[in-house]
C-alpha cells in the first residue's frame, strides 16, 4: 500500500471540503425537503435543542472546514519550530485528514436528521469520537517540541525533556480515552460521559504532570 503523502493528504481534505460545498449547494437549491428550521445541535441525551435556518444549517459546517484546513496548512509554515514540525509532518497531515473526515461525518448526520431519518445522535459519534482520539494519541507521541501542535504547557515548552515525557504519557492517555469513549455504544445513557471525561482528565492530568516533571528536573 502507498504511504500517504503530505500532497495525497492536502488533496483529500481540500475535496472533502469541496464535496461539503457541493452537497449544501445541491440541497439548497434542489431538495425541497429540507426543513426551514434546521436540527443544529443535540443535547448529552442525543435529542435536539437548537435549530438554525435552512442555509446556515447547510453551510456552515463546510465553512468552519474549510477555515480549519487553512489554518492547519499555515500552521507548520509560521511555527518558530517549523523544522520540528517536519519531523512528524506526516502524523500531522493523517490527523488533519481525519479531522475533515470527521466533519463531513458530523455533516451527513446532520443532514440525514433533517430530513427524516432518527437515531441517537451521540452514540452515533462515539465511533468518530474514538477513532479521532486514539489517532490524537498517535500524534501526541511523536510531536516535537512546538508553539501550536501537542501538550503545550509553560513547563513543556521551557524543557525538552519535559516536552518528551509528558507528551509520552499523553500519547498513551489518549489512546486508553479513545478506547474508553467505545464505551459509550454500550452503555448508550452514559455515551456522553464515555467520550468527554476520559479527555477532560487526560488533559488535567498531563499539565499537572508536566509541572511535577519539570520541577524534578529543575531540583
Amino acid at each position: 500500500m502507498k504511504k500517504l503523502t503530505i500532497r495525497d493528504s492536502e488533496w483529500i481534505a481540500f475535496f472533502i471540503v469541496l464535496l461539503s460545498f457541493a452537497a449544501a449547494l445541491y440541497l439548497f437549491y434542489f431538495y425541497p425537503g429540507l426543513p426551514a428550521r434546521f436540527a443544529s445541535h443535540w443535547n448529552a441525551a442525543g435529542q435536539v435543542n437548537g435549530y438554525v435556518s435552512k442555509f446556515w444549517g447547510l453551510f456552515l459546517e463546510p465553512l468552519i472546514s474549510l477555515v480549519l484546513l487553512i489554518t492547519f496548512l499555515i500552521i507548520p509554515k509560521v511555527d518558530p519550530l517549523k523544522e520540528n514540525i517536519a519531523k512528524f509532518r506526516n502524523y500531522f497531515d493523517t490527523f488533519v485528514l481525519l479531522i475533515m473526515i470527521f466533519l463531513f461525518y458530523l455533516y451527513a448526520l446532520t443532514i440525514f436528521w433533517n430530513i427524516g431519518h432518527r437515531f441517537n445522535m451521540i452514540v452515533t459519534l462515539v465511533p468518530a469520537f474514538a477513532v479521532l482520539f486514539l489517532y490524537a494519541g498517535i500524534l501526541v507521541e511523536n510531536a516535537k517540541q512546538n508553539w501550536f501542535i501537542g501538550i503545550r504547557t509553560p513547563w513543556t515548552l521551557s524543557n525538552e525533556a519535559v516536552w518528551n515525557k509528558t507528551h509520552k504519557l499523553g500519547g498513551q492517555l489518549f489512546k486508553a480515552s479513545g478506547l474508553a469513549a467505545l464505551f459509550g455504544i454500550v452503555f448508550q445513557n452514559y455515551a456522553i460521559l464515555f467520550v468527554i471525561l476520559p479527555v477532560i482528565l487526560t488533559a488535567i492530568y498531563a499539565v499537572i504532570y508536566s509541572y511535577v516533571e519539570y520541577q524534578k528536573i529543575g531540583r
